[in-house]
């Protein structure tokens, strides 16, 4: 570990043992993904979308980009009761193991998974979402955001995880890999998008990788 790197770690350690365990699936999941190398929600972005739930009450939830079901049974741990969850997952793979643990939780009747590309399955959509959680294909995210916006109503919040690509973003363009510069100019295009669209108004804060909070206006 790079000695620069010890007080970002040691704070991540810390904020991290401060926030109640998961359920023990939910922490078997978890657990099973990272082996996996499949992405989760980072602990620290888990303790913020705690507080936007209890915030916002959410009724209808949309998730692009749902992997194997984690992130979908964590919205409706700490979501209301009532709730009802849709996941977008492009991966047939991911998409049946999402069925199997959702089955297994006991909430086949409060999630429905959805297979296939977000290109398609967003504009097929109908009504509005209260809350739209995206952790998808970063490089389509420009690409998606008016179907996004039109499924959402006042009040409706989009939560965009990893926004920042572990500070990549950040970093002059010249210095990227070539292969990563398309992507990087898309999602700063997205988020100058998120910042300058009079319709929202986005908060982008640095928690784990970079979360982007908006709410329709």
């Amino acid at each position: 570990m790079n000695p620069d790197d010890w007080p970002e770690e040691r704070m991540n350690i810390f904020l991290s043992s401060l926030y109640e365990e998961n359920p023990r699936l939910l922490q078997e999941t978890e657990a099973m993904a990272r082996e996996e190398r499949i992405p989760v929600i980072r602990p620290q972005t888990q303790g913020l979308l705690r507080t936007l739930l209890a915030a916002k009450a959410p009724k209808h939830l949309l998730e692009i980009g749902g992997a194997i079901g984690f992130s979908a049974l964590f919205f409706c741990e700490h979501g209301p009761r009532d709730m009802k969850v849709t996941t977008i997952e492009l991966d047939q793979e991911r998409a049946e193991r999402a069925r199997e643990l959702i089955e297994k939780a006991g909430r086949s009747e409060q999630i429905l998974v959805l297979e296939g590309d977000a290109s398609d399955i967003l504009p097929a959509l109908t009504g509005t979402y209260d809350f739209i959680f995206q952790d998808a294909a970063k490089g389509q995210y420009l690409h998606w955001l008016d179907d996004i916006l039109a499924l959402m109503h006042e009040g409706s919040m989009l939560v965009t995880d990893n926004i920042l690509m572990d500070l990549d973003l950040i970093r002059p363009h010249v210095l990227l890999e070539r292969r990563d510069r398309t992507i990087y100019r898309r999602l700063r295009a997205y988020l100058y998008r998120l910042t300058h669209d009079p319709s929202v108004t986005t908060s982008i804060l640095p928690v784990a990788d970079g979360v982007s909070i908006t709410v329709k206006l």
